[in-house]
């Protein structure tokens, strides 16, 4: 029976792997080869860049060491398309990736299909419960590959933003109007409490180990902070009153000359807002959750509410306390890529923006990196930035979780990102 059950989880990873392949194609299908190679400034990355590391990434750490007989591709692939894998060798500066005319979007596609043809063979002949290291690395290789669709879709926003024709990645289908009433709040007692995986299914190495914190009672807004109330913020004067900000966030916004979200341009004579979307301009809609907004902006936001950021903890032990329905997740659908109108006084803890929270993304109490190159993928990365929780309307459906971890540096805006205010109970 185990046997039985080994086999047949292979072959659903098997199929996850094809269905994840296949979803980043689709991705990058609407877009020309011109689009794939331009890079809009250096956190951005080309879309054909993204097809190509993530096949790195299962050649690297997974074909070269395990299917005998793998021949690499290209020899150069290796400098060009490793992202930070220190261990794995040198690699070609991440500012210059849009230098990279060559290999071209069709080269690429024949790259993806050389690994996927090898990754089936390796699959293919994974003998079960012996092969357990190895269907981990393909399991965290699939989530690792669904990161870069968001990223992809967050890349290309960026460029096609900075394109003075301001052209659509996709149509976006209609939605039934929003109705976001005042925020209403749900209270939670505190205490000592579990926070982290349990090590039921997939977690990335910074959602372990299970600890314990101790919360002081607090309260969580029932719904993501709307456009409206944003809006509410930069008619009172937010982006120009220094009492609000962090020193550093304060010197951003003068340094930056911020004065709205990401994407959002200036009213001018015609005295509404308008965003710049996945599907083109358009009107800011006030009952859609706000997005692509720092954390700097977000602290000085709840600032001007009179509430704060909730912290990781009290997202993570708040949303698991909810009770089952109210409002569906809205994760990444072909036919949206865009926050959701909020429709009532709460909207769902996962979907339409990643949450800023208050807390610096540290190692929890006991977090040891994984020995070898793979160890670099997390854990290096553990000073500087904040954590962000829930998922976006970008993120693939399967990938979000309560313990997810996602990270910023605080003045980050190209992320889809928003925020849900917390107070003290």
């Amino acid at each position: 029976m185990a046997d039985l059950l080994t086999s047949v989880d292979d072959r659903l990873l098997a199929e996850r792997f094809v269905a994840t392949r296949r979803l980043t194609e689709a991705l990058a299908a609407p877009l020309s080869a011109e689009d794939q190679t331009v890079q809009s400034m250096p956190d951005v990355s080309p879309t054909k860049w993204h097809r190509a590391h993530t096949s790195w990434f299962f050649e690297t750490f997974l074909l070269v060491p395990s299917l005998p007989g793998y021949e690499v591709f290209h020899p150069d692939f290796g400098f060009l398309f490793n992202s930070y894998y220190e261990g794995v060798g040198p690699r070609f500066p991440r500012p210059q990736r849009g230098l990279v005319s060559r290999p071209g979007i069709v080269e690429i596609a024949d790259y993806r299909r050389h690994v996927d043809a090898a990754m089936c063979l390796l699959l293919d002949r994974a003998p079960g419960a012996e092969a357990v290291e190895l269907l981990d690395l393909v399991e965290l290789g699939i989530q690792h590959e669904q990161q870069h669709q968001e990223l992809l879709l967050m890349d290309i926003k960026h460029v096609l933003s900075r394109n003075p024709m301001l052209p659509a990645y996709a149509e976006r289908a209609a939605r039934a109007p929003g109705r976001a009433g005042p925020t209403s709040w749900t209270t939670h007692p505190g205490g000592t409490v579990p926070v982290g995986h349990t090590g039921d299914g997939f977690g990335f190495d910074n959602e372990f180990p299970r600890h314990l914190v101790h919360l002081e009672p607090f309260a969580l807004a029932d719904r993501t902070v709307t456009c409206g109330d944003w809006l509410e913020f930069v008619d009172d004067g937010g982006y120009r009153r220094p009492d609000l900000w962090l020193a550093d966030g304060w010197a951003t916004v003068l340094a930056e000359g911020w004065d709205a979200p990401l994407y959002w341009s200036d009213p001018g004579d015609a005295g509404a807002w308008r965003e710049f979307t996945l599907a083109g301009d358009a009107p800011v809609d006030p009952l859609v959750p706000v997005s692509h907004v720092s954390y700097y902006e977000a602290d000085a936001f709840a600032r001007w509410a009179g509430a704060r950021l909730p912290t990781e903890a009290e997202w993570e032990v708040a949303t698991l306390a909810r009770p089952a329905g109210g409002p569906t997740a809205n994760l990444l659908d072909l036919d949206a890529l865009h926050p959701g109108p909020v429709s009532g006084p709460t909207s769902a803890p996962f979907g339409d923006v990643w949450q800023w929270t208050a807390s610096a993304y540290s190692p929890y109490p006991g977090f040891v990196a994984a020995a070898g190159a793979v160890g670099e993928y997390n854990g290096k990365f553990m000073v500087n930035q904040y954590v962000l929780r829930g998922g976006s309307c970008l993120t693939p459906a399967d990938h979000a979780r309560a313990t997810y971890r996602n990270f910023f540096p605080p003045a980050a805006r190209w992320a889809v990102a928003g925020l849900r205010l917390a107070r003290n109970a």
